[in-house]
């Protein structure tokens, strides 16, 4: 963030609280803007369909880089309602059910994670956001050490061992 939200002034570091966390802020002290840098809420899903999951590929990303259906949530909107939705607009399918996994934090992105399996139905239809989609029984699937993989790891976990 260069300037203040409330007065356009260029920010500063500034100490915080009583813990004395530097943030930056507002030099003008009638103003008192603090940034937080909070981290950000994404929902993801991990989209089951016909016993197998979908795993989709960002049209920005290069190919064969494939992750969960993710987005951010809506202004009043829950985690639940936001994932369903997310499933609907960037794959088209009808969310049948959503089972939350867990929340993960992702440092890298300042963001909060809430991950939930999704069972789906219905066709497929890509929206702008995805530029491919890849089908895998949940057996071939194989978490990775970061943001939602740390959820497909939890996932498999469950699966395996019957505790879901």
């Amino acid at each position: 963030m260069t300037y203040c939200l409330k007065c356009g002034q260029p920010m500063i570091p500034v100490t915080d609280g009583e813990d004395q966390t530097q943030r930056l802020g507002c030099p003008d002290k009638t103003c008192g803007y603090v940034f937080y840098d909070n981290p950000i809420p994404v929902v993801a899903a991990i989209v089951e369909k016909d016993g197998e999951i979908i795993l989709a590929r960002n049209a920005a990303w290069p190919q064969g880089m494939f992750a969960l259906v993710t987005g951010f949530l809506e202004k009043g909107e829950t985690p639940m309602d936001g994932v369903l939705r997310e499933v609907h607009e960037e794959l088209g399918l009808e969310p049948l059910s959503a089972e939350f996994i867990g929340y993960y934090s992702f440092f890298a992105m300042n963001q909060l994670i809430l991950a939930y399996h999704v069972m789906a139905q219905g066709q497929v239809t890509l929206n702008h956001e995805i530029a491919e989609i890849k089908y895998l029984k949940p057996e071939k699937l194989k978490p990775w050490p970061f943001g939602t993989g740390l959820a497909v790891r939890d996932f498999l976990e469950k699966k395996v061992y019957g505790t879901g």
